[in-house]
């Protein structure tokens, strides 16, 4: 098959784990052609954002990448709200596509992919949602003018050519449903997913980034991970961490700390030798850390790597909100205080952490394989 991800919504990242990249490495892993169609939005190595140049290149995840800027004709800071970039109908002309993904549900562009879609209904189109009331829309002006005025009749009517609208967390469906007045039956969740590593290389890699570590096997690991500002409560982390005795325990750090907590985190991270900052993390470096992990936290807002980390066997300890209830199922903890935090970490001393890996593992199997995920966008779903 011939398939277009549109990453035209928010940015394409070249190398990263992803949804956008798992799924191009998916369809390329399987033998379709595929293509990628994405803004100059993206980010550098400290996970600053910052726009690149229009361009037309191979990514490192097999894919061709078509880079768009936006519309010269309206300005910088009005574009990129509204999302409209020059040469999408040509290029889907160009490339005559059999199966069209367009990744987050926000964008003026989205108009003229449906256009195409009633103009060729061979074609199978899913649009997928990201926004949530965490991330979207947070100001009055946002949420009653952009969003409800702007995005949503621009979804509603390309959701007349597409399958239902596969929404990445519970959060953003009740969001579609409440803000873009989506009905709930037009709604599918369809959760963000990760690499599940073959056994025997998930153990290699545990076995060789624990020793570079200088972890003991009887030290329990655990992993906080992506760009750390005061939304992913990293100070909470470390203080709450700081309260617990064992020496058995050990804290990773994997990511870039904002401006408004650095001073306060790298005073915590000096004061216990048991915590260790290892700064930005790449994709297969980010799979050797989880794989040595035992407990993956993320006390704050949401992120990719909570499943990816849970393909790597990993328990949780995740912030008490309704998006993460799906993932706990007797395989860790959700908090929703620092208190909650003191109590999980002694908590570790207590459990079997082996069986709860173990359904981690067995959920992640079930639910998050980007190989089955990325078979579900190669269907309609329309009715």
């Amino acid at each position: 098959m011939k398939i277009i991800h549109f990453c035209l919504s928010s940015f394409f990242i070249d190398g990263r784990l992803y949804q956008e990249n798992e799924l191009v490495r998916e369809h390329v892993r399987a033998g379709h052609e595929v293509l990628v169609v994405a803004s100059t939005e993206t980010f550098d190595a400290q996970g600053h954002v910052f726009y690149t140049e229009a361009d037309d290149y191979t990514g490192v995840e097999g894919a061709r990448v078509i880079r768009l800027r936006y519309r010269r004709r309206i300005p910088h800071v009005l574009a990129r709200r509204l999302r409209s970039y020059p040469g999408v109908r040509d290029i889907l002309e160009e490339f005559t596509p059999d199966a069209i993904m367009f990744h987050g549900s926000s964008a003026w562009e989205l108009r003229t992919v449906a256009r195409y879609v009633r103009d060729t209904p061979r074609v199978v189109f899913n649009i997928d949602s990201h926004s949530d009331a965490i991330n979207s829309g947070r100001s009055l002006l946002s949420r009653e003018i952009l969003h409800k005025r702007f995005y949503a009749p621009i979804l509603r009517r390309a959701m007349t050519s597409s399958g239902p609208l596969l929404c990445v967390s519970l959060t953003m469906m009740d969001y579609a449903r409440d803000i873009y007045k989506i009905p709930p039956k037009q709604l599918e969740f369809y959760p963000l997913g990760g690499r599940i590593p073959p056994r025997e290389a998930s153990e290699k890699m545990r076995v060789s980034t624990r020793r570079r570590l200088c972890t003991s096997d009887s030290d329990l690991l655990i992993v906080q991970s992506g760009k750390q500002n005061r939304l992913k409560k990293l100070p909470q982390s470390l203080r709450a961490f700081a309260q617990t005795e064992n020496p058995h325990l050990r804290f990773v750090i994997a990511g870039v700390l904002q401006e408004e907590i650095r001073e306060e985190c790298e005073a915590l991270i000096v004061a216990d030798q048991r915590i260790t900052f290892l700064g930005w993390q790449g994709a297969d470096e980010l799979t050797e850390l989880l794989c040595a992990a035992d407990v993956y936290l993320q006390p704050g807002t949401q992120s990719a790597t909570m499943q990816h980390s849970l393909c790597c066997s990993c328990a949780l300890i995740l912030d008490s909100l309704p998006a993460h209830e799906p993932y706990i199922v007797g395989n860790g903890w959700l908090v929703d205080s620092e208190e909650g935090l003191r109590k999980a970490f002694h908590d570790l001393s207590h459990v079997d952490i082996e069986a709860m890996k173990k359904r981690s593992l067995k959920l992640a199997q079930r639910m998050l394989d980007y190989s089955a995920l990325a078979k579900r966008i190669l269907v309609s779903g329309k009715k």
